[in-house]
């Protein structure tokens, strides 16, 4: 599954009702192979999916496109990635705790 295949599919990975009282933007910065800038747009509607850099991120992410569909797809917990310091975060660490909750392995 490629990095813009997992942000096409990411909308059903979500359960709506894990957006209530979430408001954030995440931006994600994937390097290597296939990698890009998507974000993620969080709040009680739902979450909206762009492509680029977003001017309001709350929290930015940054991991190789390889690891994060790893983490994606729910190959490798985030929780391993980050110990082993393969993901990255800055800005809202809140809205980082939250991520796991709000979406699920996303799958083709």
């Amino acid at each position: 599954m490629t990095t813009a295949e997992i942000f096409d599919n990411i909308a059903r990975s979500y359960d709506p009702a894990t957006t209530k009282g979430v408001s954030g933007t995440i931006q994600f910065n994937l390097s290597g192979d296939d990698g890009g800038e998507w974000y993620l747009s969080v709040n009680d509607a739902g979450i909206d999916v762009g492509r680029g850099v977003s001017p309001a991120a709350t929290l930015t992410v940054s991991t190789s496109a390889a690891d994060y569909a790893a983490i994606a797809t729910g190959k490798v917990p985030p929780q391993m990635a980050f110990l082993q310091g393969k993901l990255k975060f800055k800005g809202d660490m809140g809205l980082a705790m939250k991520m796991q909750s709000l979406f699920k392995p996303v799958s083709a």
